[in-house]
């Protein structure tokens, strides 16, 4: 019996480039709001369950070299038939160091990967700070940055194809 050295299959032995390097350098609040303009009339009168819109957005740019920022922004709303509740809008973002990444996968990269990694803490941030708000803590139920990834592609794809249409 020979012994073999285990192979590394990873994408970056496949075409035999070094391995891809990621550290996570930092995570932090960029922005931060929470309004909550009805409490005088919640006071009186707590009204119906309310209506809670949500949006979130990714962005990734890069800071240097090897190194790129990658964030979420979350605007939650909640109203009923008094009419707003409250509003909070948080920009969460990490500071990562990617090393040996091929071009065409830093985007997805930190527009889907680096923010699943930061999704549990946003999570934890709108729930505390909704609840301090003095109001049930807002739990996110996990989210794929994949499939907002791709919808964000068609959308890119759609809106060339219009504009080649029209010249």
């Amino acid at each position: 019996m020979t012994d073999t050295p285990a192979k590394n299959n990873g994408p970056a032995a496949a075409n035999g480039g070094p391995p891809v390097k990621v550290k996570v350098v930092g995570q932090y609040i960029k922005d931060l709001s929470f309004e909550n303009p009805a409490i005088t009339k919640l006071l009186k009168s707590p009204g119906d369950t309310p209506n809670v819109e949500l949006a979130i957005n990714v962005n990734g740019q890069g800071i240097d070299q090897n190194l790129f920022e990658s964030s979420i922004t979350l605007n939650a709303k909640a109203s009923n038939q008094i009419g707003t509740l409250y509003e909070l809008e948080i920009e969460y973002a990490g500071l990562f160091s990617i090393e040996n990444i091929p071009p065409q996968a830093l985007e997805p990269f930190l527009l889907v990967n680096c923010p699943s990694i930061l999704f549990p803490f946003l999570r934890r941030i709108a729930a505390d700070i909704s609840r301090e708000g003095g109001f049930p803590p807002l739990l996110l139920d996990p989210f794929d940055f994949a499939t907002l990834y791709m919808r964000r592609q068609q959308e890119l794809a759609a809106n060339a194809g219009k504009a080649e249409t029209k010249n």
